[in-house]
């Protein structure tokens, strides 16, 4: 599989790890003033918490004891509350934002007479353009079905009939291709980051007609990767991520043993868990180190598998002490690891495949700027400034490796 395939998923999936500490600190402004007086200390504790002072205390008498885990719970209750409300709030926010470019283009189009133009996502725009071709033929579209999952039909809105013609229509200009041919076309435009589109468009046109071979789903439920990937609006993303979860979902049951299944529901399920709550992401973030440990047991060579494993381990090593504490109280277990497993996964990418990656690259620099070994970090960022960038998750590989190389200047 190319380098391409990486994604700038994963690993907001266990805790949020940002997500808790802004939260905690909202929750401290806006709390009542008695409530807040304590937050700072207990934002505080982290990775230098003193466990042993807190044995001491703990110790004194079980009431205590059991007045702390009350209150634990209380704090982790509202906690939760909160990031509800906060997801809620978000959601307002972008609507807010995309309906007010709308309304000035509603605005503009009324005074100048002109009708408001219509933005269409990336599977829109491939569709549109066969639309031109349907249309010259004298074929007429339909403005009553459009895709849904797995190539079900769904009623569509107004604006869809603009971009989505008959598929009956386009199944004139469907080229026959027996499985392995489709399979091998749909792979070789994959690995044109400006074809991803065109892949995941010849697969959904064979959906119906391969729909139960499992190596024609792994790779619908991977194309659903690349759309969500590619999309920049919020409901498209949760769409995409939603039918490609559901597949892959799909795919693991119908085939057990097959690594390629494991890996791309593993990244599906890492998708999910960016719209989910507290608790369902940890859910979600469970089930993506389940399926992904099951994907290297029948992938071992697979250099991607290695990079999803590097970036969850590097994630869970940077947990806080009350990330970890929530995960416990939640699930009874603490997701576990160290910046050296992950730098070993990083490396064993490396091994495997030279030049991976930019973000490869930048996460050995990371590992070893946590480490304290900065000749190796300026060695692995020097690497990744050399690599183009090609991809979205290229690019904001980038972004990185400035900022790194400046904290490194510094050392």
């Amino acid at each position: 599989m190319p380098h391409s395939t990486n994604k700038e998923l994963v690993l907001g999936i266990m805790v949020g790890t940002t997500g808790i500490s802004l939260l905690l600190l909202w929750y401290h402004k806006v709390c009542k003033p008695k409530t807040a007086m304590h937050l700072p200390k207990f934002l505080t504790l982290g990775n230098a918490f003193d466990s042993v002072t807190l044995q001491d205390e703990m110790q004194k008498d079980q009431g205590t004891a059991a007045t702390f885990h009350g209150r634990q719970l209380q704090i982790l209750e509202k906690l939760n509350e909160l990031l509800t409300n906060m997801e809620e709030l978000r959601e307002e926010i972008r609507i807010l934002k995309e309906t007010i470019p709308k309304l000035e283009e509603c605005v503009r189009g009324e005074l100048g007479g002109k009708a408001t133009a219509h933005r269409i996502s990336p599977q829109h725009r491939a569709r549109k353009r066969r639309l031109t071709t349907v249309q010259s033929s004298g074929i007429s579209n339909s403005s009553e079905e459009a895709e849904s999952e797995g190539g079900y039909i769904t009623a569509s809105t107004d604006t869809e009939e603009q971009s989505f013609p008959d598929p009956k229509a386009l199944n004139i200009h469907i080229e026959e291709l027996n499985l392995d041919a489709l399979l091998q076309k749909a792979d070789n435009l994959r690995m044109d980051e400006s074809k991803k589109i065109e892949s995941f468009e010849l697969l959904c046109d064979h959906k119906e007609k391969f729909k139960d071979e499992i190596e024609f789903i792994w790779r619908l439920v991977r194309a659903y990767g690349d759309m969500y990937d590619l999309s920049t609006n919020t409901e498209e993303k949760k769409h995409y991520a939603n039918i490609g979860r559901t597949l892959g979902e799909r795919a693991v049951t119908k085939a057990p043993e097959n690594g390629c299944c494991h890996l791309w529901y593993a990244v599906l399920c890492g998708y999910v868990s960016e719209f989910e709550g507290l608790q369902n992401k940890i859910n979600y973030g469970y089930c993506f180190k389940e399926h992904l440990d099951k994907a290297i047991e029948l992938l071992p060579e697979e250099p991607l598998l290695y990079y999803l494993n590097g970036r969850y381990c590097y994630a869970v090593s940077q947990l806080s002490w009350i990330e970890k504490k929530m995960a416990a109280t939640l699930f009874g277990t603490v997701p576990t690891s160290t910046i050296q497993e992950a730098l070993q996964n990083f490396l064993k990418v490396e091994e495997l495949q030279h030049d991976f990656s930019k973000a490869n690259y930048i996460y050995l620099s990371k590992c070893y700027r946590d480490l304290k070994q900065i000749e190796n970090a300026r060695k692995f960022c020097a690497l990744a400034k050399q690599l183009p960038c090609i991809t979205r998750e290229d690019k904001d590989a980038e972004e990185e490796v400035k900022k790194i190389s400046l904290a490194l200047m510094k050392k």
